[in-house]
């Protein structure tokens, strides 16, 4: 089922031809956002009435906030590392489908909007999953609800500071421009690298950081995450689900080739017969 609200039609939205007003329109109004907005909201509330009702004392909470604060950057590292650019969940149907929603669209064309965030049916069960448990274990239910509203506003943080790297200006902020830098040459010179979005420290730790296109060789599969013609050949399940495929060129230039191929062919199918094709 697709949901559309306010600013989420059928046009597409590409971040490097917005600003960053109508990228705060478009994050406030997608239904991913506002599904968060209510599950902090919910699972805060029950936290503090928690605590007021004596199920847990304060300390063990805050541990349960500081505990998911910490752990949100290393489960993201690891899912996007091992999970996001492994290869095998093109191979299966059951997979293949998901994959292509929450990471191989995203590399194909980076920039658009509408790819970019993670997807709410995989993206809240995962925040579920690396906070609750630590949260219940130091403080309870409680501290479980405590810690999945930490989590799921990391996610917030962490989902428009992602957009916000996409956009086409450099960002006024020293910081904000040094994470921009490391993703951009993640997306468009090699993926196999600067794993982090906000927090590149689990790819200095882990040797997987690099400084920039001097650093690496640029990789021929940054675009299509080593899911190729050969590939599909053995593990069609992606291809049938993709229009226009195969993606294995700059999403920029693919897009400024397919914009004049489509004005050529309506200047050509507008001009008199005896004028088709002329130059």
């Amino acid at each position: 089922m697709s949901f559309k609200l306010g600013f989420w039609s059928d046009k597409e939205y590409h971040l490097d031809r917005m600003d960053l007003r109508g990228l705060a329109a478009a994050y406030f109004q997608y239904y991913a956002i506002a599904a968060y907005f209510v599950v902090a909201l919910l699972s805060g509330a029950a936290a503090i009435n928690g605590v007021l009702r004596g199920a847990a004392s304060v300390l063990p909470v805050l541990l349960s906030m500081a505990a998911t604060f910490f752990i949100y950057p290393v489960v993201w590292y690891l899912l996007h590392r091992n999970i996001l650019h492994s290869k095998w969940m093109w191979k299966s149907p059951l997979t293949a489908g998901t994959w292509k929603r929450i990471h191989y669209d995203h590399h194909s064309d980076p920039n658009n909007l509408k790819v970019l965030f993670g997807a709410l049916y995989t993206t809240l069960p995962t925040v579920a999953l690396a906070s609750m448990p630590v949260g219940y274990w130091l403080a309870g239910w409680t501290g479980a609800l405590a810690a999945l509203c930490t989590g799921v506003v990391q996610t917030c943080f962490y989902e428009f500071f992602h957009c916000i790297q996409h956009l086409g200006y450099a960002p006024k902020w020293a910081w904000v421009r040094e994470i921009k830098k490391f993703h951009m040459a993640h997306h468009f010179h090699n993926e196999n690298g600067n794993f982090g979005i906000t927090n590149l420290w689990w790819d200095k730790v882990l040797g997987t950081f690099y400084d920039g296109a001097a650093a690496r060789p640029r990789s021929a599969t940054v675009f299509n995450l080593g899911y190729d013609e050969e590939v599909a050949k053995t593990y069609p399940y992606v291809a049938k689900l993709t229009p226009n495929w195969p993606y294995n060129t700059n999403p920029v230039q693919r897009k400024r080739e397919e914009a004049a191929a489509a004005a050529s062919k309506a200047a050509g199918g507008s001009a008199p017969a005896g004028q088709v094709g002329a130059s």
